[in-house]
């Protein structure tokens, strides 16, 4: 009998374990973003925000020539979701690396509702601090590593 409560209080400790790690799991869905559609932004950061879960870049989109896609009268915005900070520093892509100002091209997958905000999608071309001519590609800046989880 003994034998038996022990192997029914594993099996209550595994499945309570299972039952509570669903929440964390659904925290790093990606559903909300549209994995099947991929957009290339060049843009100018206006901000890094680290995050234990998640990093954000936020960035004003820019066009071929450096100047600023105006939408509604104001620089266009997006932001992108990344890795963790840990995980981007492992890759090069740290606040002192990408300081507000850098120009840096991204490939994301954009937001399903439309809002201006999407997750990583490959690597990010640092670009430094002003927009090289040809644009900021990999051939004139530097790829740097964007880990999507």
């Amino acid at each position: 009998m003994t034998k038996t409560r022990t192997w029914i209080a594993g099996l209550a400790a595994a499945a309570s374990f299972i039952i509570s790690a669903t929440p964390a799991r659904a925290h790093h869905s990606f559903a909300m973003y549209n994995m099947a559609l991929t957009r290339v932004m060049t843009g100018k950061l206006t901000r890094f925000i680290p995050g234990s879960n998640h990093a954000q870049l936020i960035f004003e989109v820019l066009n071929a020539d450096g100047s600023p896609v105006i939408e509604h009268g104001k620089p266009l915005v997006w932001g992108m979701e990344t890795g963790s900070a840990a995980a981007m520093a492992r890759n090069g892509v740290t606040v002192e690396s990408f300081p507000p100002g850098t120009i840096m091209t991204v490939t994301l997958h954009p937001l399903r509702d439309g809002r201006p905000m999407g997750a990583v999608g490959g690597p990010i071309v640092h670009c430094g601090m002003k927009m090289p001519a040809g644009g900021c590609t990999e051939k004139t800046g530097q790829v740097m590593g964007a880990p999507a989880n």
